[in-house]
């Protein structure tokens, strides 16, 4: 079992604090929920956590052993799913692959994956949002990565990928532990084990769509 730990992480921009000493960590079979309004720091923490945003204090742990901002990138132990797309739009799905999976039973993982043969010949910029995103959660979540960070997977993709996307992660959490941020709500719970919102820079625990409400996310009407 893999563990990281985040410790003492504070963030500000222009004398506002964002995130205040916030400590958090994750396991494998971990899927952890982080929600909070927009600005509310969500994306500037996974982006700590993966290294390439810098907080005034953090302390970062990967089974026990400190590592530096520079460690974290190097070690290849943390993915990271961004908002953006970071694939080619010319080229053709089944022509990506093998970038990342040069080997051809690696590939096949690929290939071979739930609904893949329906686009694996269509140009990346011609994918719906839904299979855009599930092929990208297929690339990096199939490498050998022991964390996941996840900016948002459900963001506005068609109701069937949601379901096969859900499905991959349930899968991915056997050997990984996952941190998601997003806004689709009901998504996020279906299948975390742990959730918390970011309020007012702090870190507060959260049970359910109630305490959504309870800490002013969600409208109680």
């Amino acid at each position: 079992m893999n563990v990281l730990e985040i410790r003492n992480l504070h963030k500000s921009y222009k004398n506002k604090i964002i995130l205040n000493n916030l400590d958090l960590s994750c396991k494998t079979e971990d899927v952890i929920g982080i929600f909070g309004r927009n600005g509310s720091g969500k994306s500037t923490l996974l982006k700590i956590i993966f290294g390439t945003v810098k907080a005034e204090s953090a302390q970062i742990k990967i089974n026990s052993k400190i590592l530096s901002q520079k460690e974290i990138i190097s070690s290849k132990s943390i993915g990271y799913l961004p908002q953006v797309t970071f694939l080619p739009k010319e080229l053709k799905v089944r022509d990506i692959i093998p970038f990342f999976y040069p080997n051809g039973d690696d590939q096949n993982k690929i290939f071979y994956a739930p609904k893949v043969s329906s686009f694996e010949k269509i140009k990346v910029g011609h994918l719906s949002i839904g299979q855009l995103r599930y092929l990208e959660l297929l690339l990096i979540g199939n490498l050998d990565h022991s964390f996941l960070l996840l900016d948002e997977p459900f963001s506005m993709i068609e109701p069937l990928y949601k379901e096969v996307i859900k499905n991959l992660l349930i899968e991915l959490k056997n050997t990984k532990g996952l941190i998601i941020t997003d806004h689709y709500f009901d998504d996020v719970l279906e299948i975390t084990t742990n959730n918390f919102i970011i309020k007012d820079a702090e870190k507060i625990e959260i049970n359910s769509k109630k305490d959504l409400v309870k800490f002013q996310y969600l409208s109680s009407n």
